[in-house]
């Protein structure tokens, strides 16, 4: 057993869902890049809103409605802090990393003129890709794709190459859902500033991993979702510069995001309500601080440290499978193993793991052109968080030997 820091056996009781079995097997949840589970410290929180202060914020002048304003504040505060944003209002609540890239997509309709281009990795997420195409077809800009080679690296001398005058903005995952790959967004935002562009970070995938700090990176945006974070769905963040968010236009009307309505104009609130139209996700903003103040008081390092032992178990332990490839083989990456069998479809496998209460992704995980990179129908992925255990792989690795024999 490889050591670590943590008592996994200690936190693993902290998650109520990996008690419970599937088909008469114990849950193995490896299923984290597409949603992690939620610890109890979060679940009480929910219970704790709607049973002691459910109140909408920031109009009422009553008790509770000041302490559901005072609770759903101090959330923007610790994703502030967490972050490092360099003020609370460029912070902004959202539904999730889909909402935050679409606010921005839809800000920059009215910026962008015919033949400017905007520059886009091969590896995103479908969410990372078409609200980009629906931008170029609003506005008749360009769309340019920053190649991958086959270990799951973004070249990026081709990058510099597609960097210009005309070049207006940037989008890239952090770390990519498919291949688990961290990109070099460092180098990508000087390069891009460099030319005067924009750029927007997706970091769905590496918020559960990575803390980045968004003033030392420079970065113009940066996403995150709670779900993929120990906390709800249909909450989740977008980082904005400051300079950037006055610019954008509001993406949704309604009440929140005004300051004075008439029916011959309007004039909006400033930041951060702006771009928070309506009654928003306050008991989901508030479980996501609980989930961000669990994992920083286990730790970012320690978690990164864990995972990272995990990942490097569980290549070694399905390497051994005869005939199973790893796609996303990149020396910097999180704790993501996607990979076939021969030629057995990646379903079949999947859903053999599932009848041993093996949960693990079958498909394209909304990255289709990866896919058609590889040439492949999609991959079974395994997506490992700190309360999985090495024991937990032994079993992936025999489920998969079992259903390959089962398949063949």
């Amino acid at each position: 057993m490889i050591e670590t820091t943590l008592d996994i056996a200690t936190l693993r009781k902290d998650f109520p869902i990996l008690e419970r079995k599937v088909y008469g097997y114990p849950l193995v949840y490896l299923d984290n890049a597409a949603t992690s589970q939620t610890p109890q410290a979060v679940i009480d929180s929910i219970v704790d809103y709607y049973s002691s202060y459910n109140a909408n914020i920031h109009r009422g002048v009553h008790a509770l409605s000041q302490e559901a304003t005072d609770a759903y504040e101090q959330v923007r505060k610790k994703l502030k802090r967490h972050f490092n944003a360099g003020k609370d209002h460029e912070i902004i609540f959202t539904s999730g990393t889909t909402h935050s890239i679409n606010l921005v997509a839809s800000g920059f309709a009215s910026i962008l003129n015919k033949d400017d281009e905007i520059l886009v990795s091969a590896m995103e997420h479908h969410s990372n890709i078409v609200p980009w195409q629906m931008l170029c077809e609003k506005t008749g800009a360009k769309l340019r794709v920053i190649p991958m080679d086959e270990s799951g690296d973004l070249l990026m001398d081709k990058y510099e190459q597609l960097l210009h005058e005309r070049t207006k903005l940037v989008f890239c995952n952090h770390v990519s859902n498919a291949l688990g790959t961290i990109n070099p967004i460092e180098e990508i935002i000087n390069k891009a500033h460099a030319v005067g562009a924009a750029v927007l970070i997706d970091g769905a995938q590496a918020a559960a991993h990575i803390v980045a700090d968004v003033q030392a990176l420079d970065v113009d945006f940066y996403t995150a979702s709670a779900h993929k974070m120990c906390g709800p769905t249909g909450i989740g963040m977008l980082y904005g510069k400051e300079e950037w968010l006055r610019r954008l236009p509001p993406y949704q009307g309604g009440g929140e995001m005004i300051a004075e309505v008439s029916f011959e104009k309007t004039t909006y609130a400033d930041l951060p309500h702006k771009f928070e139209a309506g009654t928003p996700n306050i008991c989901g903003a508030i479980a996501f601080g609980a989930a961000l103040d669990y994992m920083n008081n286990i730790g970012f390092e320690a978690i990164a440290q864990y995972e990272e032992e995990l990942l490097n178990y569980a290549t070694a332990q399905l390497l051994q499978i005869e005939g199973l490839r790893i796609y996303g083989t990149a020396r910097h990456k999180t704790s993501v193993i996607s990979f076939n069998v021969g030629e057995m479809h990646p379903y079949d496998i999947g859903t053999i793991l599932d009848k041993m209460g093996i949960a693990v992704r079958t498909g394209h995980h909304c990255a289709q052109p990866i896919m058609d990179f590889y040439q492949i129908p999609g991959t079974i992925r395994a997506s490992f968080s700190f309360y999985n255990t090495m024991e937990e792989v032994d079993m992936l690795a025999a489920g998969i030997k079992k259903a390959v024999a089962m398949l063949s």
